[in-house]
């Protein structure tokens, strides 16, 4: 091997290793970028993504699209380095997505959960909206807890004391404020008898300071329809909490007359509780790139991912911001009738 070969080899043996270890070499990054979206008022492998059964449902046109991020993992030095470069992907460290104390089968797991409870939170914030009854029922009571031998799994909870209760959070309010030692009737419906039954409430185990003085009633319970219609939702393999606000929306647009998006593209993304707040998300920059690749001109954004927000607008999508559902359908009234709506 004459002494020229020998000099091109040594020059090119750090490119051969640096190209063998890109392709191989994985980083401890994942990448985030736009992910499907679905329109909440359209169907998905045959049925309704929204499906309402057992009432009348008034007419829908358009799109309420929920966005979702798409996470991509196991990524190479040279993955990583190309979707960067693309402009439409970020990196963030791995263990922000998949913290290393879990495996990724359990991250996925509450992910599925967290998908659950905001499908459960949108039914209850979209019945409330509308004036629909729903009700406190009992899932578990604690042994040896306040209410043993008094409440139990299946009861509907309608009054602590004088006071109505509507969702978990004022059956919580009711009872810590009646005060840790204290006696309180609690009215209940049981195989459709409605009943009155006294329950000394205890205090909140481990609590300290204040809390500990608050009423305990030692039960878990959640909030759910009292209708006689079903409500479902048909999205699969979709984690996290941030579809409420556009399963909420559906909900409404598909019990109430007109249409909510004037029969337009409408786009958007946040948490929702029971009472109808809407909460910030993560990922707004791609899921406002999937919204405006999908064809969307409107895109509801949670009040505070607003400056997140304004920062990566794509052109042409309008940002409007959205601090519960009643302000998300009062937006939306305001455009179809031309006058301006809260903007980011």
């Amino acid at each position: 091997m004459n002494r020229r070969m020998v000099t091109l080899l040594a020059t090119l043996a750090p490119v051969l290793v640096l190209g063998v270890l890109g392709t191989t070499v994985k980083v401890p990054f994942v990448a985030l970028g736009p992910g499907p979206t679905f329109n909440t008022l359209g169907d998905i492998d045959g049925r309704p993504v929204v499906e309402i059964e057992g009432t009348a449902l008034d007419p829908t046109s358009g799109n309420l699209n929920m966005t979702t991020v798409a996470v991509r993992d196991k990524l190479t030095l040279f993955d990583a380095l190309g979707l960067w470069v693309s402009g439409r992907q970020g990196l963030v460290p791995r263990e922000e997505v998949y913290p290393p104390q879990k495996s990724k089968d359990e991250v996925q797991e509450e992910n599925s959960a967290q998908f659950a409870k905001s499908e459960n939170s949108a039914e209850i914030a979209a019945l409330r909206f509308l004036n629909l009854p729903v009700a406190v029922e009992i899932g578990t009571v604690g042994e040896g807890g306040p209410a043993a031998g008094v409440l139990r799994e299946g009861d509907r909870v309608l009054r602590v004391g004088d006071t109505p209760v509507e969702s978990v959070e004022e059956l919580q309010e009711a009872v810590g404020a009646a005060g840790a030692g204290s006696t309180v009737d609690i009215t209940f419906v049981r195989d459709g008898v409605e009943t009155t039954a006294p329950v000394t409430l205890g205090s909140r185990p481990h609590a300290d300071g204040a809390d500990a003085n608050r009423g305990y009633l030692g039960v878990g319970a959640s909030t759910v329809p009292e209708v006689p219609f079903t409500i479902d939702f048909n999205l699969a393999d979709i984690g996290g909490p941030s579809a409420g606000l556009m399963f909420s929306l559906a909900v409404v647009d598909k019990l109430s007359p007109g249409e909510l998006n004037g029969g337009d593209f409408v786009a958007g993304t946040g948490t929702i509780d029971p009472d109808g707040d809407v909460g910030p998300i993560g990922g707004i920059p791609y899921k406002m790139i999937a919204a405006k690749e999908a064809g969307a001109t409107t895109f509801l954004v949670p009040a505070k991912n607003c400056d997140e927000a304004v920062a990566n607008r794509p052109d042409g999508l309008d940002l409007v911001k959205v601090e519960s559902l009643g302000g998300a359908v009062d937006a939306l009234a305001d455009i179809n009738e031309g006058r301006p709506a809260p903007s980011c």
